[in-house]
């Protein structure tokens, strides 16, 4: 005859644990075990950090050696365009049977030439003639007596130029003594 053995029934573990297997009590990892991890985590969280600030050091240099590229080719579209002009100067200066009036010809093509460079990278010409003097454009070399009033230029003696709106050059000028 087979023994039943008797075990008190409770439905809630009875659930939860197969037949013939008991539950695990829960066991708290030591002291060490979490040192361990912990110092683990710390370390990835090092490593990291490391390549982190190694690819900003790496942006930070690729950067600066694309401004210092910039910087060095910033005008190379202005030169192209001023080769064109050095070829007109030159071809003008070759000519060994030159009129004068062909020279001046030559002379006002090559200007042309020039004032369309200009006008492409947006550098203009301060001729003030007339205007009332304005120190951030103009450089007012001397004084002379005039009819106009006070403070107007009178004769601009070398034309200046911006760039973008910003002075490259002022214009030197005539200013007009008060009466």
């Amino acid at each position: 005859m087979e023994q039943v053995e008797n075990k008190p029934q409770n439905p809630a573990t009875d659930a939860a644990e197969p037949q013939g297997q008991q539950a695990a009590p829960e066991v708290m990892p030591s002291m060490e075990e979490m040192l361990k991890q912990a110092e683990l985590k710390a370390q990835e969280h090092h490593d990291a950090w490391l390549r982190a600030k190694a690819e900003g050091e790496n942006i930070r240099r690729r950067a600066q050696e694309d401004i210092s590229k910039a910087q060095k080719f910033a005008v190379e579209r202005f030169s192209n365009e001023m080769l064109a002009v050095m070829d007109s100067l030159q071809a003008g200066l070759a000519v060994e049977t030159a009129s004068v009036e062909s020279f001046k010809s030559g002379m006002e093509l090559t200007l042309k030439q020039l004032s369309s460079v200009f006008e492409k990278f947006n550098i203009k010409e301060i001729n003030p003639t007339g205007e009332k003097f304005d120190a951030h454009k103009h450089q007012a070399i001397g004084m002379v007596e005039s009819e106009q009033e006070a403070n107007t230029v009178v004769t601009v003696m070398q034309r200046g130029y911006t760039l973008n709106e910003r002075v490259l050059r002022p214009a030197l000028v005539m200013v007009a003594k008060g009466k």
